[in-house]
């Protein structure tokens, strides 16, 4: 009975490994409350995506955010667990760092730098998650916050490619 109940508890503790996508089940996502959408726009460069191992290699891509009198517009190639994605149209906010894209599920700014450089998107259903930059170079400092960021968020850093 002692060795059933010590065998539980030992489960309980071990690591979990994401059910579905990149992120652990049941680990809280937070988008970023403060973000100033208008400072989106402009041309974003992908660095990063989450990616299975057996996913196959996708040429990362990148995203033109627009400005408009309704909000923002994007335009967007991405890979997405080795997969090109494109994107056309409206990106709507629906909450602070919460958008729902032209297709697919809501995305979340996880994090932006304070000079809005480095963007880490994230999903609650932790299906993807991607970084990008202003340009393809992304300092080391500016990596190791959005990784930490992302795994602060649930994200498996293990299943993160550049």
């Amino acid at each position: 009975m002692y060795r059933l109940i010590t065998l539980l508890l030992l489960a309980g503790c071990a690591a979990t490994t994401p059910a579905e996508g990149f992120r652990y089940p049941g680990k809280q996502i937070y988008s970023n409350a403060v973000l100033e959408n208008a400072r989106l726009a402009g041309r974003w460069v992908q660095v990063a995506e989450f990616a299975t191992a057996d996913a196959a290699q996708c040429k990362l891509g990148g995203a033109e955010l627009t400005q408009t009198p309704t909000g923002l517009t994007l335009a967007a190639r991405l890979c997405l667990n080795g997969t090109s994605t494109s994107f056309s149209g409206p990106l709507r906010a629906s909450g602070p760092g919460r958008f729902s894209p032209p297709k697919g599920e809501p995305w979340w700014v996880v994090w932006a730098d304070v000079g809005y450089r480095t963007l880490v998107i994230g999903t609650p259903s932790g299906r993807f998650g991607f970084i990008l930059n202003r340009d393809g170079g992304l300092p080391e400092d500016r990596l190791r916050a959005a990784r930490e960021v992302l795994e602060w968020n649930g994200y498996n850093l293990a299943m993160l490619r550049y």
